[in-house]
C-alpha cells in the first residue's frame, strides 16, 4: 500500500485534469476565498503553470513582458490541459493575474470557440483601513451571488461556517507539516506536495493526518529558506535539494504563507478579514512588512541561508531584498539574490555565496 506521503505526491504531480462528479472551479492567485467555493459544493482547483511549456499562445495575447508562470497558465487554459473547468475565479493578487483575467474575459467574448470558462474577478484589497474592509465586504457579497448562480446552491451561513472550519483545519495541518519539515523529516519538494495536492478539502485533511502519523526518513543538508517569487511547481526545489540542501521554509503563497493566518470565527465577516490581512506577499505588502516576516520565518525555520529567487518579469520581489538582507543580519543568516531567473530553473553557480 502506498504511504500517505506517496499518495500526496501523486495527487500533486497529477493535479490536472481533476476527476470528480461535482462542479470544478479553477482558481488563479492566492486571494480567491476557496471556503466559499467549497460551501457552494464545488471543488476549488488552483491552476499552476508548467515549466518548459511552449508559451507562444499565451504570449500572443499577453505579450512577453509578463511573468512566465502567468503565460504558462494562460497557455494551458488555451490548450485544455486543465481538463474540465466549469468556471474560473481570478484574484487580483498581482499584475500577472489581473492581465490573465482580462485576457480570458475578452477571449470568451471575441473567440467563443476557444471554449474558455466563464470567469469572475476576485478583487481583494489589503490596506488596513475600514474603507478597505467595506470594499472587500461588497466584493465578497458579489462573489457569493456569482457562486450561487454558477452552482445553483444557496450559500447559507451554516454552509459557509462548515467550509471555513474545514479549511482552517487544513491550515492547522499544513502548519504541522511545516514543523515536520523544520525537523528535516520532509524535503521542501515533499512539503510543496503536501500543500498543493488537488483534493476535496476533507479528503486532503484525512491524508495530511495520516502523513503526520507516519514514519518518515530524516534528511540532511544545508537548511535553505526561499523568498522572492512563488513556486507553483517543485522544479527549483528539486534542483537545490539535489545539490545537498533542504528547503526548510518559504514565504510564498504556494507554501507556508498559505497557513499563516486562520479565519477563526466561522463567519463571512471573519473570512473577509482573513483575506484582507492575508500575506504578506511581495506584490501587495510593504517592503518593511516583507522584511520583518522573512527574517522571523527564516529564523524560526533554523535556516542557514536565505535564497531570494526571482523569475524574469516578476518585478516586485527584488525591491524587498535589501531590506530582507538587513533584517536577517541580527540572526546571522546570509542571503543571496537570484534575479531574472527562467521559470522552473535556477542558476546554481553562486548559490552558496553570501
Amino acid at each position: 500500500m502506498r504511504s500517505p506521503l506517496r499518495r500526496l505526491v501523486d495527487h500533486y504531480e497529477r493535479r490536472y485534469p481533476v476527476d470528480v462528479d461535482g462542479p470544478v472551479i479553477g482558481c488563479v492567485g492566492q486571494d480567491v476565498p476557496v471556503e466559499l467555493v467549497t460551501a457552494a459544493g464545488a471543488l476549488p482547483v488552483r491552476l499552476a503553470g508548467r515549466p518548459g511549456l511552449d508559451v507562444a499562445e499565451g504570449e500572443k495575447y499577453l505579450g512577453r513582458g509578463v511573468d512566465p508562470a502567468t503565460l504558462s497558465v494562460l497557455t494551458r487554459l488555451l490548450n485544455g490541459e486543465y481538463g474540465r473547468l466549469d468556471r474560473l475565479l481570478v484574484s487580483r493578487d498581482c499584475e500577472g493575474s489581473l492581465r490573465l483575467f482580462y485576457a480570458v474575459r475578452e477571449l470568451r467574448r471575441l473567440e467563443p470557440g476557444l471554449g474558455l470558462p466563464e470567469t469572475h474577478l476576485v478583487d481583494v484589497l489589503h490596506l488596513p483601513h475600514w474603507t478597505t474592509a467595506r470594499y472587500n465586504q461588497v466584493r465578497f457579497a458579489e462573489l457569493v451571488a456569482v457562486l450561487e448562480r454558477w452552482t445553483g446552491t444557496r450559500l447559507t451561513a451554516p454552509k459557509i461556517a462548515s467550509a471555513i472550519m474545514l479549511h482552517d483545519a487544513r491550515r492547522d495541518l499544513w502548519r504541522a507539516v511545516s514543523a515536520l519539515r523544520r525537523d528535516l523529516r520532509l524535503t521542501g519538494a515533499q512539503a510543496l506536495a503536501a500543500f498543493g495536492a488537488v483534493l476535496p478539502v476533507a479528503e486532503h485533511n484525512r491524508l495530511l493526518r495520516e502523513l503526520l502519523k507516519s514514519d518518515l526518513d530524516v534528511h540532511r543538508g544545508r537548511r535553505v529558506f526561499f523568498t522572492g517569487s512563488s513556486h507553483d511547481n517543485p522544479n527549483v526545489y528539486w534542483l537545490l535539494e539535489e545539490m545537498g540542501s533542504v528547503v526548510v521554509g518559504e514565504d510564498h503563497d504556494w507554501g507556508d504563507l498559505l497557513a499563516t493566518r486562520l479565519v477563526g470565527e466561522p463567519t463571512l465577516a471573519a473570512l473577509v478579514e482573513r483575506y484582507q490581512y492575508n500575506g504578506p506577499t511581495a506584490a501587495r505588502a510593504s517592503i518593511a512588512a516583507r522584511a520583518a516576516h522573512t527574517a522571523q520565518a527564516a529564523a524560526e525555520s533554523g535556516a542557514e541561508l536565505v535564497v531570494s529567487y526571482v523569475r524574469r518579469n516578476d518585478d516586485a520581489p527584488p525591491w524587498d531584498f535589501p531590506a530582507q538582507r538587513e533584517a536577517l543580519r541580527p540572526h546571522g543568516i546570509p542571503a543571496v539574490l537570484f534575479d531574472r531567473q527562467e521559470y522552473g530553473l535556477i542558476d546554481l553557480s553562486e548559490v552558496f555565496v553570501g
